[in-house]
């Protein structure tokens, strides 16, 4: 369980997060939508404690705050955009630093046979089983992020938060990565917060959808109590609907 209390937050002194409040039950996807530059990626990381905030967010009635970067790890795993690679490791090892917040000992020497099963059973998962000896500065962004995906995977965290997990993906990874998060998420009784510009994919994800703006909360619900005209037409400026439909109908014309 996540619960968000009164959350604001921001960098040096401009305010991005006002007065945020929400709960997520164990066992349910949310995904977080709203304009550019409405506050979404501050608050997935004001959620993983990566920046000061004012207000509370507990998980499993513990005060973040007041959990070490480790602790916090076991229960929390960010999967974001990677667009600078600043180390030459390759596949193998990069998903093992994910298995290093179980460990009493951050090294090397502390990997045992539980975790070698957890990395490759990961990288079969993404599809990467076969290159794992390849290192990460050769990938294409595709690759990149799926290997983002299995360091997340092997820290068995409860929840997921998902930072634009679609960008660099192709259509059917897009597609293939959202579903693949969906069930991990039902089998596990684990919660997957994701940030998606893609509405589409955003209904395919989740259970429940936040709809920010200007760094508060304009909605929050079911798609079909938040994805009316009346509520996303003022934060997006056009008609989503319209648009959706005449997307529908031009692919209908092609087919």
């Amino acid at each position: 369980m996540l619960n968000v209390q009164n959350v604001s937050a921001g960098y040096d002194e401009r305010k991005v997060l006002h007065d945020i409040s929400f709960s997520v039950p164990t066992g349910e996807n949310l995904s977080i939508i709203g304009p550019n530059g409405c506050g979404k990626t501050t608050l997935l990381r004001t959620i993983a404690n990566i920046i000061k905030f004012d207000g509370d967010i507990y998980i499993d009635n513990q005060n973040i705050k007041n959990m070490n970067r480790k602790s916090l790890a076991g229960k929390i795993a960010l999967f974001s955009q990677m667009t600078t690679i600043y180390f030459d490791y390759s596949i193998y090892d990069t998903v093992m630093m994910g298995r290093y917040s179980k460990k009493k000992r951050r090294l090397l020497s502390d990997i045992d046979e539980s975790d070698v099963t957890s990395v490759k059973s990961a990288l079969k998962t993404v599809g990467l089983l076969d290159i794992s000896s390849q290192s990460i500065s050769t990938l294409s962004g595709g690759q990149l992020q799926r290997v983002l995906l299995a360091k997340a995977l092997v820290q068995e965290p409860d929840m997921i938060l998902l930072d634009e997990p679609t960008n660099h993906l192709d259509l059917y990874f897009q597609i293939e990565l959202i579903d693949f998060l969906r069930s991990w998420a039902k089998k596990n009784g684990k919660s997957v917060i994701g940030v998606l510009h893609d509405i589409n994919l955003a209904v395919r994800l989740s259970d429940r959808i936040l709809l920010m703006n200007n760094g508060r909360i304009q909605a929050i619900g079911t798609p079909e109590e938040v994805l009316n005209s009346r509520i996303i037409e003022p934060v997006y400026k056009i008609n989503v609907g319209n648009y959706m439909r005449e997307s529908l109908r031009i692919w209908e014309s092609l087919s």
